[in-house]
């Protein structure tokens, strides 16, 4: 397993298909974009079903995420699907996009055996979209949600940011339109994941001022520690239920003690929590003829170094040396 000196133990593998990305989400990263990763320094498709079977097989995870950049721009995304589906014991499989193309290959990873999706979704308002993503895709968006739905890809999560200035008055509104449709809808706090650093804790749309805003509208009543077990979002029940709308506070409210995570970059490193500025090879191990006992042996002494907390708490904080592009949400 892979277990930490903290006494916790990962069971949830995030992994990075690709860095690239068809948004500049004013939050992530320049409107000019990054320099991307050379395709050599890329994780090969095999070498990425290789690593989830040792995580899997050997290691005790139980859950495995796709995620990017945006992973739909992943060429063998079906097939990596397809072939960790067939693992024993089988993981459960979701994968976290912008939704952008979703529409088109909703059905064939359904198919190939995706449980769920989470889709990104700021705004309802076309206008703002383009500003925040600095693309005019939103009608791609909601077309890709609706193809998730109706190929049984549920349940169906919807994740947004609220920005100042923005859409910082849309959360009641995105609620009612979630709660519509049947999405489950999660706020996530602004994190430090900008490439061009402009991130500031002063200002920024907290979960507090997201739940203030939501009882503006609807009743709200907690589910529990019990119901969240290690889980980033606390939820609350929508007016009585059944909707649930959550709220991950990475910032305000870090739930790192009951952390489960272990994440793996596009490019095979290890990286013990989103905002870690050290990680460690498995690439190299691969490529260097490394059986999996050995590949398994270094993924565990990586997270038995997982530190307590991601140090979001401290005023002081300093981004991450890689911008979430390339290290995956």
């Amino acid at each position: 397993m892979l277990l930490d000196t903290y006494g916790r133990v990962a069971t949830d593998l995030r992994v990075s298909l690709t860095d690239r990305c068809n948004l500049r989400c004013t939050y992530c990263m320049p409107e000019e974009g990054l320099k991307w990763l050379a395709k050599p320094e890329l994780l090969t498709d095999d070498e990425i079903v290789r690593l989830v079977r040792v995580a899997v097989t050997l290691l005790g995870v139980e859950e495995v995420r796709f995620t990017g950049g945006e992973p739909l721009l992943r060429p063998g995304l079906v097939g990596i699907v397809e072939r960790c589906a067939a693992l024993e014991p089988r993981p459960r499989l979701s994968l976290t996009t912008n939704g952008i193309g979703l529409g088109r290959t909703a059905d064939a990873l359904r198919a190939a055996g995706l449980d769920r999706v989470n889709v990104s979704l700021d705004t309802l308002d076309p206008e703002v979209f383009s500003r925040m993503t600095r693309r005019r895709r939103h009608a791609d968006v909601l077309a890709g949600l609706a193809a998730a739905r109706a190929a049984g890809l549920s349940p169906v999560k919807v994740n947004a940011v609220l920005m100042p200035g923005l859409n910082d008055t849309e959360a009641p509104d995105l609620l009612s339109w979630a709660v519509e449709h049947s999405y489950e809808l999660r706020f996530i706090e602004q994190m430090p994941l900008d490439a061009q650093h402009g991130w500031r804790r002063e200002g920024m749309i907290t979960a507090g001022d997201i739940l203030a805003s939501l009882r503006t509208r609807f009743s709200l009543t907690p589910e529990g520690e019990d119901s969240r077990g290690s889980a980033p979002a606390e939820r609350w029940i929508v007016d009585g239920g059944p909707h649930r709308v959550g709220v991950i506070a990475s910032v305000t409210r870090p739930f790192c003690r009951t952390c489960d995570r272990t994440r793996l970059t596009a490019d095979g490193q290890v990286r013990t929590c989103l905002f870690a500025r050290e990680e460690s090879d498995l690439r190299g191990a691969l490529r260097s003829g490394a059986d999996d006992t050995e590949i398994a042996r270094l993924w565990k002494a990586a997270m038995w170094g997982k530190k307590a907390g991601s140090g979001l708490d401290d005023p002081s904080f300093l981004q991450p040396a890689r911008p979430m592009s390339a290290i995956g949400g």
